[in-house]
């Protein structure tokens, strides 16, 4: 980009061919009711929507409120996901019930977690499910740990997005290893957009000036005490990190460098 107020309409996030100006992948659990989502979505400007499919109504039941009639795929990228999945096959199940639900839709978020206390990804589970997932033409954007080789080895299989922990769900821990997390930024040729961990706005603003594509969040929001004001937080958060990392800092050093240097003095 030029040297030049940052704009996010300028500088795209692509996913599966589709560009997408926020950076900002918000969920929809753990609010209050249905008019709160709607409004912290609004305060969030995300354009992706992560769904949880075992526990959110998109019409499964007639007889409960329906999540898309707050947040309709009209005007959103409905993201469902397989959370609450500890196997592949509930994983792969899960995703052909969400495409019959979404008309068809194929992007999806994988995860397949190894045990309710930790949700840690099962890799081995992930593995398989995105195998059969991406054979059966499903667009897949996989969440994983922040293991370099696994990131290189789920995009060579064809994964759209590779999403690695920043810390466990919804610990609010913030980046733990931004050492991981660079060099698979380094080594994508897909997005990376980090998911889970990011507790407030200037997490999330460290993980875009590690040069990440974009955050998924949803207890960082979710569970603030005014879920709307964080969400307008980290949507400022996400835009300040980008600039920042597309500006680029300056080296650290360790000792002083004077921002008025001596040479060249009038007097």
């Amino acid at each position: 980009m030029n040297d030049q107020e940052y704009t996010a309409s300028a500088d795209p996030l692509i996913i599966a061919g589709k560009s997408y100006s926020s950076r900002l992948l918000t969920g929809t659990g753990k609010y209050r009711d249905l008019e709160q989502t709607r409004l912290a979505t609004a305060a969030a400007g995300a354009e992706i929507i992560t769904v949880a499919l075992r526990r959110t109504n998109l019409g499964q039941d007639p007889s409960q409120p329906n999540l898309l009639d707050v947040l309709s795929p009209a005007h959103y990228t409905i993201l469902p996901n397989t959370a609450g999945c500890y196997t592949a096959e509930d994983a792969i199940r899960t995703c052909r019930l969400a495409r019959e639900l979404l008309d068809g839709q194929s992007l999806v978020k994988l995860e397949v977690l190894g045990d309710p206390k930790t949700l840690y990804p099962d890799l081995i589970e992930t593995l398989k499910a995105a195998e059969i997932l991406i054979k059966e033409d499903f667009a897949v954007m996989v969440y994983t740990t922040d293991d370099v080789l696994m990131a290189q080895r789920f995009e060579k299989m064809g994964c759209v997005a590779v999403m690695p922990l920043a810390a466990p769900i919804g610990s609010g821990l913030g980046i733990r290893n931004p050492f991981n997390l660079r060099q698979i930024i380094e080594n994508a040729h897909v997005p990376i957009i980090v998911d889970a961990g990011v507790g407030t706005a200037s997490d999330a603003a460290i993980a875009m000036e590690l040069g990440c594509d974009g955050v998924l969040m949803n207890t960082g929001i979710a569970g603030a005490r005014q879920p709307i004001l964080m969400a307008s937080a980290m949507k400022n958060a996400i835009i300040a990190g980008r600039a920042a990392y597309l500006a680029g800092r300056i080296p650290r050093k360790a000792y002083a460098a004077a921002s008025s240097p001596i040479d060249g003095l009038f007097f």
